[in-house]
């Protein structure tokens, strides 16, 4: 293998299925809820990416937003309902990658759970705006990077690597397979 991940004197690779991907994924989430939310056009090529905030991870690892019915990305959506999302929780650590197709759907129940006052600046009829619309985007692929240790311990170890001139990284990346 010739690659940097050569020089580790320790693993930093570990794929994840299941229950441990949704977890992987959730903790993501709770530090980073911001993510690029990406779509397609109707004839498959590139749409548009534009921030969203994921709102919640359920336990089945599918990721909830609120949107707006006569959005662009509604409309990408219908057309084509394959995405991509991207998050990113600092310059050296905590970026994922998830692939999946989303649904826009309407469930006064589920919009309760995710509502918060702060989304009137959007939706300025509050709960009730029928513009309202829940994404359920459900993860068909993922990857990540991010730390072992957290982001203290890894700047530690690049110090000391860079000082006696070898490759002390804390990073772990791997598949999420949900």
């Amino acid at each position: 293998m010739d690659t940097i991940n050569a020089n580790q004197p320790e693993n930093n690779h570990q794929d994840l299925i299941g229950e441990d991907a949704v977890k992987k994924i959730r903790e993501f989430v709770d530090s980073t809820p911001g993510c690029f939310f990406c779509t397609s056009d109707a004839a498959g090529g590139p749409g548009d990416a534009r921030p969203m905030t994921a709102l919640q991870v359920d336990a089945q690892g599918n990721l909830w937003f609120i949107s707006a019915s006569d959005s662009l990305k509604n409309l990408e959506l219908a057309a084509e309902p394959s995405a991509t999302l991207y998050f990113q929780g600092s310059a050296h650590a905590e970026f994922m990658h998830l692939e999946g197709i989303a649904t826009v759907l309407r469930d006064p129940v589920k919009l309760k759970e995710l509502w918060s006052f702060t989304m009137k600046t959007w939706f300025t009829g509050g709960e009730d705006d029928p513009r309202i619309t829940l994404i359920k985007f459900a993860p068909t692929y993922g990857y990540y990077w991010d730390t072992k240790h957290g982001r203290a311990v890894a700047s530690v170890k690049m110090l000391i690597g860079a000082v006696i001139g070898k490759t002390l990284d804390d990073s772990i990346e791997g598949r999420l397979d949900v």
